[in-house]
């Protein structure tokens, strides 16, 4: 499964408070900086006569997928996205989610001005399975996975790394959108909120940006890429729901701990129909093969949880996307728990006229 982009807002200029370590916050500026260094603009690469042909053209579609994200999606017009750079290395960061050995709420880690988020970024993978191995060590789930691509909110001029330049159209698209996203909306303290906006647009985004080219089979491909997805996190909630009942129970922990080993079983053991189905498609493969835990299944869920809500809203204004963030910046203002539940209402009511055929 391909992971999506992680938020990482580092603390230059601030003061080394919250929970963070001066070591922790020494690697992110340190790793911070050297991506920036790597820069180089786009539009220069393009002219370089240097720059191979091969290069050039994704380059060129970078620019205008680029171009397209804020005259058609009206998302922010600056110099994000609109730089390359080459990291020789397969990640530009590594995310640690951590949770309870019986929850699935992940641990957050706070930051000043991005406040508190529900995993924590490594500029080495080194540093990542470190601080993954002192969580394992005091009993807790752990889940560590490289991540494409991360934003500032705006801060810098975040550039396309070398690591996804070669990703096929859609996803490379995506990327864009989805980080820029986070800089149209973004509220402190409430990843799940962030990350499922930020889907949305990039979803929308995507099926905006295929039509407008005229790739029917690209656009083919994206709509069954975005079907398998939908099936597989129906297996993730159908799953979360299982456990969340072990949990919530006063079962000894021993049985819980057994009960959740078999909930996971079961899990994987429903993947293999499932990927018949798609007829032997394995991008979900190297997922689950990894032995399952509350964590990896948390960072699926803080991305996806409510999506649907938004999807909703956005319906609700007609696809008119201005007024869809106007309409997402207000929900943003409420309490976080009135804003969930506000989504939450909002998928519900269009399931059921999806289901009367209204």
């Amino acid at each position: 499964m391909r992971l999506r982009p992680v938020l990482l807002l580092l603390a230059f200029g601030l003061a080394l408070q919250g929970c963070g370590t001066v070591g922790y916050y020494a690697q992110s500026i340190h790793g911070h900086l050297e991506l920036m260094g790597q820069r180089e603009p786009i539009d220069d690469l393009v002219r370089d006569p240097q720059t191979s042909l091969e290069l050039r053209d994704r380059l060129e579609l970078v620019r205008s997928i680029r171009d397209f994200a804020s005259t058609n999606l009206h998302l922010p017009d600056n110099g994000s996205y609109r730089s390359y750079a080459e990291i020789r290395r397969s990640h530009v960061v590594w995310s640690v989610v951590a949770t309870p050995e019986f929850s699935l709420t992940p641990e957050t880690w706070c930051f000043p001005v991005a406040g508190c988020v529900s995993y924590r970024g490594y500029f080495s993978q080194d540093g990542a399975q470190a601080f993954a191995e002192g969580l394992r060590s005091e009993g807790y789930d752990v889940y560590v996975a490289g991540v494409a691509a991360y934003s500032t909110l705006g801060w810098f001029d975040d550039p396309v790394p070398s690591s996804v330049i070669r990703w096929p159209e859609y996803h490379l698209a995506g990327l864009v959108f989805h980080e820029l996203a986070h800089q149209e909306v973004y509220v402190t303290d409430d990843s799940a909120f962030n990350e499922a906006f930020a889907v949305t647009v990039e979803r929308e985004g995507v099926r905006r940006w295929l039509q407008k080219q005229g790739s029917g089979d690209m656009l083919g491909r994206y709509r069954r890429s975005e079907r398998l997805q939908d099936d597989f996190l129906q297996l993730v909630f159908v799953t979360r729901e299982r456990l969340e009942g072990v949990y919530g129970s006063d079962l000894p922990d021993a049985e819980k701990r057994r009960r959740k080993a078999r909930v996971f079983d079961e899990m994987r053991a429903a993947y293999a129909p499932l990927r018949a189905r798609w007829g032997g498609d394995e991008r979900y493969d190297k997922w689950f093969a990894r032995e399952p835990n509350n964590a990896q299944l948390a960072a699926v869920v803080t991305y996806h949880d409510l999506v649907p809500g938004f999807e909703a809203l956005l319906a609700r204004h007609q696809g008119d996307l201005e007024a869809f963030y106007m309409a997402v910046g207000t929900l943003s203002r409420e309490h976080r728990e009135a804003r969930r539940l506000r989504l939450m209402a909002l998928a519900d009511h269009a399931a059921v006229l999806r289901g009367t055929g209204g």
